[in-house]
């Protein structure tokens, strides 16, 4: 597979909500491409202590110079944050600012950024556009990008939220250059898993391309965020709420969610913990005779590469079993879980043999 550098654009295509993804290096300055999107001259950005000192400004002052009135929200950093309290902090600047419903939110930071201003987005005044500012690498192969929004309840990760799409999402890829490594490689996790679960020609290529990926290469890095954004529209648009083949892209996500709740949010990265709940999946999809011994070999190899944690966290079958069943795939007091049948191609089933499932959770 082959790459370019320069921008791309994507589309989401859901009709009249279709919507662009920009991705390429140096976009926070192409203040035209958020214009173009604005309904009216007045914008909400929300971002965090450790964003917003590198980018906020590089974002607002040149909309301030198009004539856009900038409300500036900052939000503390990390995912024990993303819960009703901080969300109300939302609400409360944007009624303090008397922001209307042609106010448009911008979300500058990741995952839990984009998901809290998307949820603001969805429900003040029942609803007001939002524009996707992603500058972690989870968020910008992931979680920017078909409009899921929400926050988490202290039971269950993200058992609160909305289906909400943004107008736009603006990928800077030149962002990860402050990222810290732990925080690189918990994106990878998201990376990886388009491979495994639909695009095993993807998997190979990142197999052999790990260093370059992890060492930030330009065009390497570039060429995994369109890939993996590729993979996440064209799902989105054949399934944008999760009835069918959407569901897929939570491989991993069952278990990972268990361990992000059981151990504290934010002790665990989300990034971590999917790859660890991966190699669960991977292991029971191997004692249910689905995955060949070499395949499960390959996908821990290529997690070690990224320098992603490889073992679970020693919660107990039963702890594993309570939180899992708190998952949002869970249908009528059975848990889902999504597995592998090769790499490249995936499943959603509860139809698993329950004590392979038990011995997974042993590990």
């Amino acid at each position: 597979m082959k790459f370019k550098t320069m921008k791309q654009t994507l589309s989401v295509a859901l009709a009249e909500r279709t919507y662009p993804i920009h991705i390429g290096a140096g976009l926070l300055d192409q203040t035209a491409l958020l214009l173009a999107h604005l309904k009216h001259k007045r914008v909400a950005i929300v971002s965090n202590t450790t964003v917003a000192p590198l980018y906020l400004e590089r974002v607002a002052q040149p909309l301030r110079e198009a004539g856009v009135d900038v409300v500036e929200i900052i939000l503390p950093d990390g995912e024990q944050y993303k819960n009703s309290e901080i969300l109300n902090t939302i609400y409360d600047a944007l009624i303090q600012a008397r922001c209307e419903r042609t106010t448009t939110l911008i979300a500058l930071g990741g995952g839990v950024i984009g998901d809290l201003t998307g949820y603001a987005a969805a429900t003040y005044l029942r609803g007001v556009p939002f524009i996707q500012i992603p500058t972690t690498l989870l968020s910008q192969v992931d979680s920017s990008v078909g409009g899921k929004t929400g926050i988490n309840h202290p039971q269950g990760k993200n058992m609160i939220g909305a289906f909400y799409q943004p107008q736009l999402v603006l990928i800077d890829t030149e962002t990860l250059k402050t990222l810290p490594q732990r925080e690189l490689s918990a994106g990878i996790a998201e990376v990886i898993k388009y491979g495994l679960i639909r695009d095993a020609d993807f998997f190979d290529w990142l197999e052999i391309n790990m260093e370059k990926l992890m060492a930030l290469d330009e065009t390497t890095v570039s060429g995994a965020v369109y890939r993996s954004c590729q993979n996440k529209a064209e799902v989105v648009a054949a399934d944008e709420r999760e009835a069918g083949e959407r569901a897929l892209l939570n491989l991993g996500h069952t278990f990972g969610h268990a361990i992000e709740n059981a151990m504290g949010y934010g002790v665990w990265l989300h990034g971590e913990a999917v790859a660890a709940g991966t190699l669960m999946a991977a292991d029971l999809s191997l004692r249910m005779g689905w995955l060949k011994l070499e395949d499960v070999q390959r996908i821990k190899a290529i997690f070690h590469a990224a320098e992603l944690k490889q073992q679970p966290p020693a919660l107990g079958v039963d702890q594993y079993l309570d939180l899992m069943g708190l998952d949002k795939k869970v249908q009528d007091g059975k848990i889902r879980l999504v597995l592998q049948q090769a790499i490249g191609e995936s499943v959603m089933t509860s139809d698993y043999n329950v004590d392979a499932l038990r011995e997974t959770l042993t590990l």
